[in-house]
């Protein structure tokens, strides 16, 4: 196996959840995909939620308009955002869980419990279309769940690695490890995201079989301290110098 470029995401949530704090425009989520893209990023993430807490409408149909990267929509599996994604038609669609209780996403979408649901709803999202992702725990009968829905994409929630220490770091790591591969056997291309910093990185980053990092929280609260160009670029340098030590 010869080492893959990986791609870098970069999700501008949190620059919207800023801009809401206090009213008004500033900061704008589309200025910042643009600086992400100055700095690296291959593509740009959003999560519009029911709620609407951060990312707005108006924000997807700017990010799709005046940003000429990919674009990500991370969204509920519901008819109002069905409707929505084949208005806006972006690149992708990621299907994650959302409870409006929560702060942020908990954890990954069950696709087995939703196993009646999803092949419906991914197919018509590829009828438009648009690519499908399902964000589920590093899990292989998820994975497996993944392929028989004909999702093409899984992105690995990859937070609870993020937060565990020691051996259970490790442990969750083998279980990111192992997933990938299946996703790879099975023909699925395999992201991973939530929770990644500069400190957490390089471990995930190593794994060949993930093609993509999507990133933001961490890189909107890095972009206060030493700027949200800077940071973009420093995690992407970070992601390919552990791929590239991966292969050494």
């Amino acid at each position: 196996m010869t080492p893959q470029s990986p791609r870098l995401g970069v999700n501008i949530d949190h620059i919207a959840t800023i801009r809401n704090a206090r009213g008004g425009d500033n900061p704008d989520p589309v200025r910042g995909a643009l600086i992400a893209m100055e700095h690296g990023a291959d593509g740009i993430t959003a999560h519009l939620r029911e709620d609407r807490r951060h990312i707005r409408d108006e924000d997807m149909s700017r990010l799709r308009a005046e940003v000429p990267l990919k674009l990500n929509f991370e969204m509920a599996v519901t008819e109002e955002m069905l409707t929505l994604a084949r208005e806006i038609s972006p690149h992708a669609c990621c299907l994650v869980p959302e409870n409006r209780a929560e702060i942020t996403t908990e954890g990954g979408l069950d696709a087995i419990a939703a196993g009646n649901v999803l092949p419906d709803y991914v197919a018509r999202l590829a009828d438009a279309g648009i690519r499908v992702s399902l964000f589920i725990d590093p899990d292989v009968a998820q994975v497996e769940m993944a392929a028989r829905v004909k999702a093409p994409v899984i992105e690995l929630h990859t937070g609870r690695f993020c937060e565990a220490t020691g051996e259970e770091r490790a442990r969750e790591l083998k279980r990111l490890t192992e997933a990938a591969r299946v996703a790879e056997e099975l023909g699925i291309e395999c992201h991973a995201g939530h929770g990644l910093t500069f400190d957490t990185i390089a471990p995930v980053a190593a794994i060949p079989q993930i093609l993509e990092f999507n990133i933001g929280h961490f890189l909107v609260g890095e972009g206060v301290m030493i700027g949200f160009g800077p940071a973009v670029a420093e995690m992407k340098r970070l992601i390919i110098q552990a791929r590239q030590a991966a292969f050494a």
